[in-house]
């Protein structure tokens, strides 16, 4: 090899390898700038766990009513003639038969005691036409006709009592004066309305319920119910009846509830919520309720193991406050996330912030 060539190769040899270590240089400086050539993993989420607690749990169905009366009654006046005594107020309670009012009935007692007058003067005669016609004095057809008579001069006394006995206002059934229409010194003719007698034991409501409810439902259930007038006090109701028969219109059956108050404190008409618990479940596993991710096909949880999450399908059951009733998919003592699972993938990397326990 001649000298000439040598240096030829040599100098291209040089070339190269100054093209090699400039590219080797630029590729150092980008990945100095990129970090490094190994990716970092990504730093862990911040969640907060709780465990499942256990507790019971009830299915219920909430509705409301305004409450209303089982009787109610206007007394009217069966006689005409002036008010002359009061012996109730509004608010007084009364018993079937007890005396409301007294009308005046001078007037009637004179008609009962003529009719009464009339009536003894023809039993006497009744009776001396009876000796007589029992020996064959006096004819059958006029014996018959004294009898006929006196039957008819009875009558017209027992109606003469009748309407004297009707000056007497009374209540037609148990319950409390709630309206008087009446006032001393009034005439009042037949027909007039004189009281308003309402019975409140018990009260009733009226729920229109989903028919899809209808097979929890029954006569007897007890409910409970509030009221806003008394927002401190619960009162204790019972399904009484039930409509065999589902409103086309609405989709809904009549349920009438009786609601219990022995110290008087609901009116009708008052707003009732109402709570009829038909299920229940004891020592249920519980789990937050805002634990629970929904999707359109399925519900799930994410559980911490080993710091890492991973997602738990579950199927729930009844809820109770803010917690819902687990049926599958937990067995009890996993640590849940409660904070932070939103955007949580499965598998990621967690750091557990706190870890605490429901208390049922």
């Amino acid at each position: 090899m001649s000298k000439n060539s040598f240096e030829s190769r040599s100098v291209l040899w040089a070339a190269t390898l100054g093209v090699v270590l400039t590219m080797t240089g630029c590729d150092n400086g980008i990945t100095a700038q990129l970090g490094g050539g190994e990716s970092e993993e990504p730093p862990p989420v911040p969640v907060e766990t709780m465990q499942p607690s256990r507790g019971d749990v009830f299915a219920v169905y909430s509705g409301t009513a305004s409450l209303e009366t089982d009787q109610e009654a206007v007394v009217i006046a069966k006689v005409g003639g002036e008010v002359t005594k009061l012996l109730v107020e509004e608010g007084d309670r009364v018993s079937a038969g007890d005396l409301l009012a007294q009308l005046d009935g001078d007037r009637l007692k004179l008609e009962m005691q003529r009719s009464l007058a009339n009536v003894r003067k023809l039993e006497q005669e009744y009776n001396r036409n009876l000796e007589l016609h029992e020996k064959g004095l006096v004819s059958a057809g006029a014996f018959e006709g004294i009898k006929y008579e006196l039957d008819s001069l009875r009558a017209a006394y027992n109606l003469a009592r009748l309407e004297l006995s009707y000056t007497q206002i009374v209540a037609p059934i148990s319950g409390i004066i709630s309206e008087r229409m009446i006032k001393v010194g009034n005439t009042i003719s037949i027909s007039d309305p004189a009281f308003r007698i309402t019975d409140m034991d018990p009260l009733l409501a009226y729920l229109f319920v989903p028919e899809k409810e209808f097979r929890n439902l029954s006569p007897g259930q007890p409910a409970q119910m509030t009221v806003d007038a008394i927002a401190d006090h619960e009162f204790a109701a019972e399904i009484l009846r039930i409509s065999p028969v589902v409103d086309p219109a609405t989709g809904t059956f009549k349920v009438t509830l009786a609601v219990e108050d022995g110290a008087n404190l609901l009116k009708p008409g008052m707003f009732g919520r109402f709570r009829i618990v038909y299920d229940s479940r004891p020592d249920a596993l519980l789990v937050p309720r805002l634990a629970i991710i929904e999707d359109e096909s399925e519900k799930s949880v994410f559980i911490v193991e080993d710091g890492k999450a991973r997602r738990q399908r579950v199927v729930t059951g009844y809820s109770r406050g803010d917690s819902v009733e687990v049926v599958q998919g937990l067995v009890g003592g996993e640590s849940i996330v409660t904070i932070g699972q939103t955007g949580l993938k499965d598998g990621a990397t967690v750091n557990v912030i706190t870890l605490e326990k429901t208390g049922g």
